[in-house]
């Protein structure tokens, strides 16, 4: 019964619902609920560092209700996308209502289509990889999924990583260099899979190609069926999304670093070099995203058997708080900073 918390990952397209249907202040829900309401209920609630017995791992990894709590989320996303989208070609929103919806679309997008992609990106069985892509779609992000799977699991914690944030460095500069960088690195990605694999630039197996067609045509199929207005919003819920993923990046590495030995390369990655957070709310609504320490020490590890480390540095507050303070660079470096580990 207690794996039942994860149904609370639905609050947010539930919410998102109430802000498509609703005019006013309600356009709002979704960012009152998921920056002032979860926030205050992690507050309440204590820290939950419960882990389990090799007996709980080995029949949590095979129980497929897990991987079913991921699949719904594809008719919740695409179904809420399409109705907002017909709204707003139908009705008419004021300039704050407009907003409103495209706060809450993109954070309904970056909770629930970009993360689950995340996950659903790092599993075997190509299926699940091609509901991620397909989850990336509206998001306009879908070289994620190369560049985070070949170049941030590699590089993490390293200069040579776009998608760590540096010491001292604002989360304003961080979204236009990991943006940047990471779309230059799944591009140089891709070119190095297709030298490895002997295959021509031009070439069906350029998934690159393919996910700018994919998603080009998205934008086509929605500019035909809703206009101009519906472009422009698809085009904004889905920036936003990535920007929002961007944040969290931002927060769950600030700052740190592996060491590069003698040989010239860098050390593994272990759990002290990304950033923890044992906040019960946040890991629910986000798949046990912010157990981000074991998921970078072994990324293959599926959502419900992630687990605390003890000798990852813990996030102070949890995620939704934790964004909130960074977009002011001052609070955000006097947070953090002194929690860095000593060189």
């Amino acid at each position: 019964m207690k794996d039942l918390k994860y149904l609370f990952a639905y609050t947010i397209p539930m919410v998102t619902a109430i802000s498509i249907y609703a005019k006013g202040v309600f356009t709002f829900t979704t960012p009152i609920y998921a920056f002032i309401v979860i926030p205050v209920l992690e507050l309440i609630i204590k820290e939950r560092h419960d882990d389990f017995s090799e007996e709980e791992l080995s029949s949590r990894k095979l129980d497929r209700f897990f991987d079913f709590l991921l699949y719904l989320n594809i008719p919740f996303v695409f179904v809420l996308l399409f109705i907002g989208l017909n709204k707003l070609s139908v009705e008419t929103y004021t300039l704050s209502e407009y907003i409103g919806l495209v706060l809450s679309l993109g954070i309904l997008l970056a909770t629930n289509a970009i993360n689950v992609a995340h996950e659903l990106g790092h599993r075997k069985d190509l299926f699940e990889r091609s509901l991620g892509k397909l989850l990336l779609l509206p998001c306009l992000y879908m070289h994620f999924y190369l560049e985070h799977n070949f170049g941030h699991h590699t590089y993490v914690a390293t200069p040579e990583d776009p998608a760590t944030s540096k010491k001292n460095q604002s989360v304003y500069h961080f979204w236009f260099s990991s943006v940047v960088g990471q779309y230059i690195n799944a591009w140089n990605v891709q070119l190095r899979l297709l030298k490895n694999n002997k295959h021509s630039f031009i070439s069906i197996h350029n998934d690159m190609i393919w996910y700018h067609f994919f998603q080009l045509t998205y934008l086509l199929v929605v500019a035909y069926f809703f206009g101009l207005t519906g472009l422009y919003f698809a085009i904004g819920v889905g920036v936003l999304s990535f920007i929002f993923l961007e944040t969290i990046n931002y927060i769950e590495h600030y700052g740190l670093e592996r060491k590069k030995q003698a040989n010239g390369r860098y050390e593994r990655v272990k759990p002290h070099h990304s950033w923890n957070s044992n906040h019960l709310i946040g890991r629910i609504v986000l798949y046990e995203l912010t157990r981000h320490s074991d998921h970078h020490f072994i990324a293959s590890k599926k959502y419900q058997i992630l687990e605390n480390k003890s000798e990852s540095p813990q996030l102070p507050y949890g995620y939704p708080t934790s964004i909130l303070i960074s977009l002011v660079p001052p609070l955000w470096f006097g947070l953090m900073n002194k929690r860095l580990p000593k060189a």
